[in-house]
Protein backbone atom coordinates (compact mmCIF):
# COMPACT_ATOMS: atom_id res chain seq x y z
CA UNK A 1 0.00 0.00 0.00
CA UNK A 2 1.33 3.44 -0.94
CA UNK A 3 1.79 5.66 2.12
CA UNK A 4 0.17 9.08 2.13
CA UNK A 5 2.13 12.19 2.83
CA UNK A 6 1.34 14.02 6.08
CA UNK A 7 -0.40 16.80 4.16
CA UNK A 8 -2.62 14.32 2.33
CA UNK A 9 -3.38 12.46 5.56
CA UNK A 10 -4.43 15.66 7.27
CA UNK A 11 -6.98 16.33 4.53
CA UNK A 12 -8.47 12.84 4.68
CA UNK A 13 -10.96 13.33 7.49
CA UNK A 14 -12.19 9.74 7.15
CA UNK A 15 -8.78 8.38 8.07
CA UNK A 16 -8.65 7.35 11.75
CA UNK A 17 -6.18 9.21 13.94
CA UNK A 18 -3.27 6.90 14.67
CA UNK A 19 -1.40 9.08 17.17
CA UNK A 20 -2.25 11.81 19.67
CA UNK A 21 0.61 13.93 20.99
CA UNK A 22 -0.19 15.67 24.29
CA UNK A 23 1.81 18.60 25.62
CA UNK A 24 0.79 20.43 28.82
CA UNK A 25 2.24 23.96 28.80
CA UNK A 26 2.42 26.64 31.46
CA UNK A 27 4.14 29.98 30.73
CA UNK A 28 6.19 28.61 27.83
CA UNK A 29 5.78 31.54 25.43
CA UNK A 30 9.39 31.27 24.25
CA UNK A 31 9.15 27.53 23.64
CA UNK A 32 5.67 26.80 22.28
CA UNK A 33 6.22 27.79 18.64
CA UNK A 34 9.58 26.02 18.42
CA UNK A 35 8.14 22.96 20.14
CA UNK A 36 5.23 22.59 17.72
CA UNK A 37 7.61 23.00 14.80
CA UNK A 38 9.93 20.31 16.12
CA UNK A 39 7.06 17.88 16.70
CA UNK A 40 5.79 18.49 13.16
CA UNK A 41 9.28 17.91 11.73
CA UNK A 42 9.72 14.72 13.76
CA UNK A 43 6.45 13.27 12.45
CA UNK A 44 6.55 14.57 8.89
CA UNK A 45 7.24 11.05 7.58
CA UNK A 46 4.85 9.31 9.95
CA UNK A 47 2.54 8.54 7.05
CA UNK A 48 -0.63 8.38 9.15
CA UNK A 49 -3.05 10.93 10.48
CA UNK A 50 -2.01 12.37 13.84
CA UNK A 51 -3.10 15.15 16.14
CA UNK A 52 -1.39 17.52 18.54
CA UNK A 53 -3.21 18.61 21.71
CA UNK A 54 -1.77 21.50 23.71
CA UNK A 55 -3.14 21.91 27.22
CA UNK A 56 -2.67 25.50 28.40
CA UNK A 57 -2.51 25.15 32.17
CA UNK A 58 -3.50 28.68 33.15
CA UNK A 59 -0.58 30.48 31.51
CA UNK A 60 -0.25 34.15 32.39
CA UNK A 61 2.09 35.07 29.52
CA UNK A 62 1.64 34.90 25.73
CA UNK A 63 1.73 31.09 25.53
CA UNK A 64 -1.94 30.74 24.55
CA UNK A 65 -1.84 33.60 22.06
CA UNK A 66 1.21 32.17 20.29
CA UNK A 67 -0.29 28.68 20.27
CA UNK A 68 -3.54 29.93 18.70
CA UNK A 69 -1.57 31.40 15.80
CA UNK A 70 -0.55 27.85 14.91
CA UNK A 71 -4.14 26.63 14.45
CA UNK A 72 -4.70 25.42 10.91
CA UNK A 73 -1.06 24.44 10.36
CA UNK A 74 -1.10 21.87 7.52
CA UNK A 75 0.02 18.31 8.14
CA UNK A 76 -1.76 17.55 11.41
CA UNK A 77 -4.77 18.43 13.55
CA UNK A 78 -4.09 20.92 16.33
CA UNK A 79 -6.35 21.49 19.31
CA UNK A 80 -5.72 23.71 22.32
CA UNK A 81 -7.43 23.02 25.63
CA UNK A 82 -7.51 26.18 27.71
CA UNK A 83 -7.88 25.71 31.47
CA UNK A 84 -9.67 28.30 33.57
CA UNK A 85 -6.69 28.42 35.94
CA UNK A 86 -3.54 26.51 36.78
CA UNK A 87 -4.46 22.95 37.82
CA UNK A 88 -1.04 21.30 37.50
CA UNK A 89 0.62 18.88 35.11
CA UNK A 90 -1.38 15.85 36.24
CA UNK A 91 -4.67 17.58 35.41
CA UNK A 92 -3.24 18.69 32.07
CA UNK A 93 -2.31 15.16 31.14
CA UNK A 94 -5.68 13.81 32.25
CA UNK A 95 -7.51 16.40 30.15
CA UNK A 96 -5.36 15.38 27.20
CA UNK A 97 -6.05 11.68 27.76
CA UNK A 98 -9.79 12.42 27.90
CA UNK A 99 -9.68 14.40 24.66
CA UNK A 100 -7.27 12.20 22.68
CA UNK A 101 -8.66 10.39 19.65
CA UNK A 102 -5.56 8.46 18.59
CA UNK A 103 -4.90 4.74 18.97
CA UNK A 104 -1.55 5.63 20.52
CA UNK A 105 -0.89 8.56 22.85
CA UNK A 106 2.49 10.24 23.28
CA UNK A 107 3.23 12.82 25.98
CA UNK A 108 6.14 15.19 26.34
CA UNK A 109 7.02 18.33 28.26
CA UNK A 110 6.68 21.75 26.73
CA UNK A 111 10.13 23.07 27.67
CA UNK A 112 12.03 21.65 24.65
CA UNK A 113 14.06 19.31 26.87
CA UNK A 114 12.37 16.21 25.41
CA UNK A 115 13.25 15.48 21.79
CA UNK A 116 10.23 14.74 19.53
CA UNK A 117 12.54 12.79 17.21
CA UNK A 118 12.35 9.99 19.78
CA UNK A 119 8.59 9.55 19.23
CA UNK A 120 8.81 7.53 15.95
CA UNK A 121 11.49 5.29 17.49
CA UNK A 122 9.31 4.75 20.56
CA UNK A 123 6.33 3.81 18.37
CA UNK A 124 8.42 1.19 16.58
CA UNK A 125 9.76 -0.15 19.90
CA UNK A 126 6.32 -0.32 21.51
CA UNK A 127 4.89 -2.28 18.60
CA UNK A 128 7.93 -4.56 18.25
CA UNK A 129 8.02 -5.38 21.99
CA UNK A 130 4.21 -5.60 22.24
CA UNK A 131 3.99 -3.20 25.20
CA UNK A 132 1.11 -1.14 26.56
CA UNK A 133 3.35 1.66 27.84
CA UNK A 134 6.87 2.77 26.96
CA UNK A 135 8.66 5.24 29.23
CA UNK A 136 11.53 7.48 28.20
CA UNK A 137 14.75 7.17 30.19
CA UNK A 138 16.85 10.34 30.33
CA UNK A 139 20.04 8.38 30.90
CA UNK A 140 22.16 11.47 30.25
CA UNK A 141 20.23 14.32 31.86
CA UNK A 142 21.07 17.96 31.25
CA UNK A 143 20.01 19.25 34.68
CA UNK A 144 21.67 20.54 37.82
CA UNK A 145 23.24 17.92 40.06
CA UNK A 146 22.13 18.99 43.53
CA UNK A 147 18.72 20.49 42.88
CA UNK A 148 17.48 18.14 40.17
CA UNK A 149 19.55 14.98 39.65
CA UNK A 150 20.22 13.78 43.20
CA UNK A 151 16.60 14.33 44.38
CA UNK A 152 15.38 12.62 41.20
CA UNK A 153 17.66 9.59 41.65
CA UNK A 154 16.50 9.26 45.26
CA UNK A 155 12.83 9.56 44.37
CA UNK A 156 13.10 7.06 41.49
CA UNK A 157 14.82 4.51 43.69
CA UNK A 158 12.16 4.91 46.38
CA UNK A 159 9.30 4.62 43.87
CA UNK A 160 10.78 1.50 42.25
CA UNK A 161 11.21 -0.17 45.62
CA UNK A 162 7.71 0.56 46.91
CA UNK A 163 5.65 0.11 43.73
CA UNK A 164 7.58 -2.83 42.29
CA UNK A 165 7.53 -1.26 38.81
CA UNK A 166 11.19 -1.09 37.80
CA UNK A 167 11.47 2.06 35.70
CA UNK A 168 14.67 4.09 35.93
CA UNK A 169 13.15 7.50 35.20
CA UNK A 170 9.62 8.04 36.48
CA UNK A 171 9.89 11.80 35.94
CA UNK A 172 10.55 11.75 32.19
CA UNK A 173 7.69 13.49 30.41
CA UNK A 174 8.25 11.56 27.17
CA UNK A 175 6.05 8.48 27.32
CA UNK A 176 3.98 6.43 24.87
CA UNK A 177 0.74 4.60 25.66
CA UNK A 178 -1.92 2.50 24.05
CA UNK A 179 -5.00 4.67 24.36
CA UNK A 180 -7.35 1.90 25.50
CA UNK A 181 -5.04 1.21 28.46
CA UNK A 182 -4.24 4.70 29.72
CA UNK A 183 -7.89 5.72 29.48
CA UNK A 184 -8.68 3.12 32.16
CA UNK A 185 -6.85 5.10 34.85
CA UNK A 186 -7.30 8.63 36.19
CA UNK A 187 -4.39 10.86 37.10
CA UNK A 188 -5.43 13.09 39.98
CA UNK A 189 -3.55 15.61 42.12
CA UNK A 190 0.21 15.51 41.52
CA UNK A 191 0.24 11.84 40.55
CA UNK A 192 1.61 12.18 37.01
CA UNK A 193 5.03 10.92 38.16
CA UNK A 194 3.42 7.62 39.17
CA UNK A 195 1.61 6.86 35.90
CA UNK A 196 3.59 3.59 35.39
CA UNK A 197 2.33 2.43 38.80
CA UNK A 198 -1.26 3.31 37.87
CA UNK A 199 -0.89 1.47 34.55
CA UNK A 200 0.47 -1.53 36.46
CA UNK A 201 -2.85 -1.65 38.32
CA UNK A 202 -4.67 -2.59 35.09
CA UNK A 203 -2.00 -4.55 33.15
CA UNK A 204 0.97 -6.72 34.19
CA UNK A 205 4.14 -4.71 34.85
CA UNK A 206 5.85 -6.81 32.17
CA UNK A 207 3.86 -4.83 29.59
CA UNK A 208 5.54 -1.60 30.75
CA UNK A 209 8.95 -0.90 29.25
CA UNK A 210 11.49 1.86 28.96
CA UNK A 211 13.85 3.21 26.34
CA UNK A 212 16.79 5.61 26.44
CA UNK A 213 15.83 8.99 24.97
CA UNK A 214 17.58 12.27 24.26
CA UNK A 215 17.46 15.04 26.84
CA UNK A 216 18.37 18.68 26.14
CA UNK A 217 19.25 21.49 28.51
CA UNK A 218 16.49 24.07 29.00
CA UNK A 219 17.07 27.02 26.64
CA UNK A 220 14.25 29.36 27.53
CA UNK A 221 12.10 30.04 30.57
CA UNK A 222 12.54 28.67 34.06
CA UNK A 223 11.91 25.26 35.58
CA UNK A 224 8.62 24.79 37.44
CA UNK A 225 10.21 22.34 39.90
CA UNK A 226 12.41 22.75 42.95
CA UNK A 227 13.84 20.81 45.86
CA UNK A 228 10.48 21.01 47.70
CA UNK A 229 9.06 18.66 45.06
CA UNK A 230 10.96 15.76 46.66
CA UNK A 231 8.95 16.02 49.87
CA UNK A 232 5.66 16.13 47.96
CA UNK A 233 6.73 13.04 46.03
CA UNK A 234 7.16 11.12 49.30
CA UNK A 235 3.65 12.08 50.44
CA UNK A 236 2.19 11.22 47.03
CA UNK A 237 4.01 7.88 47.11
CA UNK A 238 2.24 6.93 50.33
CA UNK A 239 -1.08 7.69 48.63
CA UNK A 240 -0.07 5.62 45.58
CA UNK A 241 0.84 2.69 47.82
CA UNK A 242 -2.57 2.89 49.48
CA UNK A 243 -4.44 3.05 46.16
CA UNK A 244 -2.44 0.22 44.59
CA UNK A 245 -3.23 -2.15 47.45
CA UNK A 246 -6.58 -0.95 48.77
CA UNK A 247 -8.21 1.08 46.00
CA UNK A 248 -10.97 -1.48 45.43
CA UNK A 249 -11.32 -2.34 49.13
CA UNK A 250 -10.42 0.65 51.33
CA UNK A 251 -12.64 -0.77 54.07
CA UNK A 252 -10.07 -3.54 54.57
CA UNK A 253 -7.31 -1.02 55.30
CA UNK A 254 -9.27 1.00 57.84
CA UNK A 255 -11.02 -2.12 59.13
CA UNK A 256 -7.72 -3.85 59.96
CA UNK A 257 -6.58 -0.84 61.96
CA UNK A 258 -9.97 -0.66 63.68
CA UNK A 259 -9.93 -4.35 64.60
CA UNK A 260 -6.37 -4.06 65.90
CA UNK A 261 -7.33 -1.14 68.13
CA UNK A 262 -10.50 -2.96 69.16
CA UNK A 263 -8.60 -6.15 70.05
CA UNK A 264 -6.14 -4.32 72.29
CA UNK A 265 -9.02 -2.41 73.88
CA UNK A 266 -10.89 -5.66 74.58
CA UNK A 267 -7.83 -7.20 76.28
CA UNK A 268 -7.42 -4.11 78.43
CA UNK A 269 -11.09 -4.16 79.46
CA UNK A 270 -10.82 -7.88 80.24
CA UNK A 271 -7.84 -7.28 82.51
CA UNK A 272 -9.61 -4.40 84.25
CA UNK A 273 -12.65 -6.63 84.84
CA UNK A 274 -10.40 -9.26 86.44
CA UNK A 275 -8.81 -6.60 88.64
CA UNK A 276 -12.21 -5.14 89.57
CA UNK A 277 -14.26 -8.26 90.22
CA UNK A 278 -11.49 -10.76 90.95
CA UNK A 279 -9.33 -8.71 93.27
CA UNK A 280 -11.84 -6.05 94.32
CA UNK A 281 -9.56 -3.16 93.39
CA UNK A 282 -10.75 0.28 92.30
CA UNK A 283 -10.12 0.90 88.56
CA UNK A 284 -11.80 4.32 88.19
CA UNK A 285 -8.56 6.29 88.40
CA UNK A 286 -6.32 3.96 86.44
CA UNK A 287 -4.68 5.31 83.25
CA UNK A 288 -5.29 1.90 81.64
CA UNK A 289 -9.03 2.56 81.68
CA UNK A 290 -8.56 5.84 79.80
CA UNK A 291 -6.28 4.19 77.24
CA UNK A 292 -8.78 1.34 76.74
CA UNK A 293 -11.63 3.82 76.18
CA UNK A 294 -9.57 5.83 73.67
CA UNK A 295 -8.64 2.69 71.74
CA UNK A 296 -12.28 1.59 71.67
CA UNK A 297 -13.37 4.97 70.29
CA UNK A 298 -10.54 4.84 67.74
CA UNK A 299 -11.64 1.37 66.70
CA UNK A 300 -15.20 2.53 66.06
CA UNK A 301 -13.95 5.54 64.09
CA UNK A 302 -11.67 3.45 61.90
CA UNK A 303 -14.36 0.88 61.11
CA UNK A 304 -16.93 3.56 60.25
CA UNK A 305 -14.32 5.39 58.14
CA UNK A 306 -13.74 2.15 56.25
CA UNK A 307 -17.47 1.79 55.58
CA UNK A 308 -17.64 5.36 54.25
CA UNK A 309 -14.55 4.77 52.10
CA UNK A 310 -16.17 1.67 50.61
CA UNK A 311 -19.27 3.69 49.75
CA UNK A 312 -17.18 6.42 48.09
CA UNK A 313 -15.11 3.86 46.18
CA UNK A 314 -18.28 2.45 44.67
CA UNK A 315 -19.57 5.85 43.62
CA UNK A 316 -19.28 6.67 39.94
CA UNK A 317 -19.43 10.42 40.46
CA UNK A 318 -15.69 11.07 40.35
CA UNK A 319 -14.65 14.70 39.82
CA UNK A 320 -12.62 15.55 36.75
CA UNK A 321 -9.94 17.44 38.64
CA UNK A 322 -9.81 20.25 36.09
CA UNK A 323 -12.05 22.89 34.51
CA UNK A 324 -11.90 23.84 30.84
CA UNK A 325 -12.57 27.41 29.74
CA UNK A 326 -12.52 26.74 26.00
CA UNK A 327 -11.23 24.33 23.36
CA UNK A 328 -9.60 26.08 20.40
CA UNK A 329 -9.63 24.39 16.99
CA UNK A 330 -8.81 25.44 13.46
CA UNK A 331 -12.50 25.70 12.53
CA UNK A 332 -13.14 28.05 15.45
Amino acid sequence: MQRQSPAEASLDLDMPIALSVLVPVHNEEENVTLMVGRIADALKDFGKRWELILIDDGSTDATLAKARKLLGTPGFDLRIIEFQRNFGQAAGLQAGFDAARGRLIATLDGDLQNDPLDIPRMIDALEERDLDMLCGWRKTRQDGLWLRLIPSWTANKLIRTITGVHIHDYGCGLKLYRAEIVKQVRIMGGMHRFIPAWIASVVPSTRIGEMVVTHHARQFGTSKYGISRTFRVILDLLAVLFFMRFRARPGHFFGMIGLFFGGISALMFLWLMIVKFGFGEDIGGRPLLTVAMMLFIGSVQMITTGILAEMLARSDNARLGYSIRKIHEADG
